[in-house]
């Protein structure tokens, strides 16, 4: 079947379906990742996205019941240039098309996606439709001129946990698949913004038991879980839609020791008098490159996030210790004075390098440190 990918400016790219029919829309943003796309569709930081593969095939792999990284796919409609229809991997027990169709995400293959990138970087991430029900290229793109930004919106609300819940499972393992952690030395209460399960192993393997919390559940009520630490996760959107957020941290600094992971970091840099700014078109991918200050090493990283604290925004007792070397943005933050610290990047890979993955046992480190 016949598919059409329309942007906001009325570019249009034709191809063809798979997956669900029908018609998807939101902000379309491009993932410069070569593996992960069950990772990547499973993120909630992409909750309402349209995500184009910069990668030329696609579903090659197939899909698993190992690698989602949340309890259902969050990207609205996925763009790719060739779909592999038969998967050749040892670990698939479907194709991606299948998985597509049962969660109702609405693909277009065919697509020119040097063409679509080039066109993103230059004028800006910007909203579309995928439709498989009509061409009308002029009225698609008056239809994506209506869908509501990701600026001001708050996404969190829509994939946050309902109810706190325990996480004791550790990391993947030949033969055995993922099973049960370490003994755990501290307990962590992490706040839920759109949590991957990866970074909830990441945790575990570094030695923590971990309780996940609502988004919104008050300050207040966390000292009831003895946490020994205070983790903020990753999610999606815009940090400033979410005000409840920043004001629960603000109440935790200077009580526990605070990692904070992507809109964690944001939200972070918020709560201690920062602000935060939407960038042109965002990081999405598994080879950013970025410099610690303090030591001068450079790590490839993963990213996923369309908005960045402002540096120049950030005074007194924060500091930033990381910057992208693309772009100069900010991608890590230190207090001087408590064990607080965060980064813009995934420590956690899934998918992506491993180069930032002692992070977890850095916060380890703060919480030993602060029972000292």
């Amino acid at each position: 079947m016949k598919a059409t990918l329309t942007l906001a400016d009325g570019t249009s790219f034709a191809g063809r379906s798979f997956g669900s029919e029908g018609e998807a829309a939101g902000e379309v943003v491009f993932n410069t990742s070569m593996t992960g796309y069950q990772e990547i569709l499973t993120d909630p930081s992409y909750e309402g996205q349209l995500v184009a593969m910069t990668y030329p095939e696609i579903g090659n792999v197939g899909v698993n019941p190992e690698d989602d990284e949340s309890r259902r796919p969050h990207v609205k409609g996925f763009i790719v240039k060739e779909y592999c229809p038969v998967p050749s991997s040892w670990r698939a027990t479907r194709a991606l098309h299948a998985y597509m169709q049962e969660h109702g995400i609405v693909g277009i293959e065919g697509v020119d996606t040097r063409s679509l990138v080039t066109h993103i970087r230059e004028r800006g991430a910007q909203e579309g439709i995928i439709s498989t029900v009509s061409r009308d290229s002029a009225g698609l793109a008056a239809k994506a001129q209506q869908i509501e930004g990701l600026a001001g919106r708050d996404l969190v609300k829509d994939v946050t946990c309902r109810e706190p819940y325990r996480w004791n499972q550790g990391g993947w393992r030949m033969g055995s698949g993922f099973g049960p952690g370490r003994a755990p030395d501290f307990h962590v209460v992490a706040y839920d913004y759109g949590i991957k399960f990866n970074i909830l192993r990441g945790l575990v393997e570094a030695g923590c038991g971990v309780t996940v919390v609502p988004a919104w559940m008050p300050a207040g009520e966390l000292p009831a879980l003895e946490p020994d630490g205070i983790f903020l996760s990753n999610g999606p959107g815009d940090p400033a839609a979410v005000p409840y957020a920043a004001d629960n941290v603000r109440q935790l600094v200077g009580r526990y020791p605070i990692f904070g992971i992507c809109l964690g970091h944001q939200i972070l840099g918020l709560a201690l008098g920062g602000r935060t700014f939407k960038l042109k078109f965002g990081h999405h991918g598994g080879n950013q490159p970025v410099m610690d200050l303090t030591t001068e090493k450079v790590e490839i990283t993963t990213q996923n996030h369309g908005f960045a604290v402002d540096a120049d925004s950030l005074k007194g007792a924060v500091e930033v210790t990381h910057v992208n070397l693309n772009d100069r943005t900010v991608e890590g933050l230190r207090h001087r004075e408590h064990p607080i610290f965060s980064v813009q990047y995934h420590p956690e890979a899934s998918p992506g390098p491993h180069d930032a993955a002692y992070l977890f046992s850095r916060f380890r480190g703060l919480m030993a440190g602060a029972g000292d």
